[in-house]
């Protein structure tokens, strides 16, 4: 019984049909040169439009974001019209679609950024962390992300200026909002968490001045295109790229409640989900509940049952499905039928073209 999943809710002004998220997930399918979304990946997305919200794969704001080979940007001319591209065909299924902004920070290497040093909170490197760069072939070659060095005050308001320009950028490219990634380890997240901000400035050092980054993208982002428009991804309990936070649940806990007191539409929670990752404590996800008074999305693990039963509880008020997506690209259909879910092929995950990507089955075909 997957009852409450199919139940509509609204997200600031739309109502969206069902509680399924399609959560971001990096393909890295966009065109050469340019880092332009393309008709390929307007395909894809539009095949999963059944979703109740769509999330794009993470899109850097700028040359320095990029941490991978082939990722989408959405900072040019050119790759607003790609995108819109893309929205054109979601909203032609009814569809909704947000943009996931992205900054990696200091999770990259000087070929994917135009051979410069990346930057980040501090001069901390993301020890033994890989990102993948173009090599001359159509698979990723794997390389160790370098060194970062600290940002100035003056570059931390120069990128809060370019999260701005890019939100404003995703509603012209047809966008509905769009999703700050604050999580897994990248910029923000190389802020918020202790052990990677060793910064003795108003950016570092107390819980406060660990958030400030956050909120000032946050409230710039409001400021462009509206609250209703803006949702938030965090991962509190992961240590992705390298990111660990001495205290998560009092950190995170007063993230959600800095980001309910500004109102954004969304809060993403993305669990720790490789196979055998601690639960998430039940206590942990009810101060998330009592800080954070609008949607909450839960990402990680989820099963057709399990994410019911978050929706019943309360805990929860939208459940991502991430790689199920992947492979199955009429999932609320499959869902609410019982039907079986395929399983994708891990190898056309990064790169390539239709294969792996577009050629994925209903389960009526």
């Amino acid at each position: 019984m997957t009852a409450a999943l199919f139940n509509p809710i609204k997200l600031g002004d739309r109502e969206l049909t069902n509680r399924i998220v399609m959560p971001p997930m990096t393909r890295s399918r966009a065109s050469q040169p340019g880092d332009v979304a393309n008709d390929l990946m307007a395909q894809y997305y539009a095949q999963r439009a059944s979703a109740g919200l769509i999330v794009s794969e993470g899109t850097q704001i700028s040359e320095m974001g990029k941490g991978y080979a082939w990722t989408p940007g959405i900072y040019t001319p050119e790759q607003i019209a790609g995108w819109r591209t893309v929205t054109d065909a979601v909203h032609a299924k009814g569809g909704t679609m947000f943009a996931q902004l992205w900054h990696v920070g200091r999770v990259t290497h000087p070929d994917n950024i135009g051979g410069r040093q990346p930057i980040s909170s501090s001069a901390i490197q993301a020890e033994g962390v890989k990102v993948f760069v173009d090599n001359g072939t159509d698979a990723p070659g794997f390389v160790l992300s370098a060194k970062p060095r600290e940002m100035t005050v003056d570059e931390i308001k120069e990128v809060v200026g370019e999260y701005r320009q890019a939100a404003l950028n995703a509603i012209e490219a047809g966008f509905d909002g769009i999703e700050l990634h604050a999580a897994n380890g990248y910029l923000i997240n190389q802020f918020i968490d202790s052990e990677s901000n060793a910064r003795t400035d108003e950016y570092g050092g107390s819980l406060e001045n660990r958030l400030r980054f956050l909120d000032e993208v946050v409230s710039a982002m409001i400021d462009a295109i509206g609250a209703d428009r803006v949702g938030v991804r965090l991962a509190p309990l992961t240590t992705l790229n390298g990111t660990v936070d001495a205290n998560p649940i009092e950190t995170y806990t007063a993230a959600a409640k800095l980001l309910n007191a500004r109102g954004i539409v969304y809060l993403h929670i993305a669990e720790v989900d490789w196979d055998d990752a601690p639960d998430t404590p039940i206590e942990f996800k009810r101060a998330l509940r009592e800080a954070f008074k609008g949607v909450l999305i839960y990402a990680g693990r989820y099963t057709p049952q399990s994410a019911e039963q978050a929706l019943q509880d309360g805990l929860a008020d939208m459940i991502a499905f991430g790689r199920p997506f992947v492979a199955n690209p009429d999932l609320p259909e499959r869902i609410k039928n019982n039907q079986s879910l395929a399983t994708h092929d891990p190898n056309t995950l990064f790169g390539g073209g239709a294969k792996g990507l577009i050629d994925y089955p209903t389960f009526s075909a």
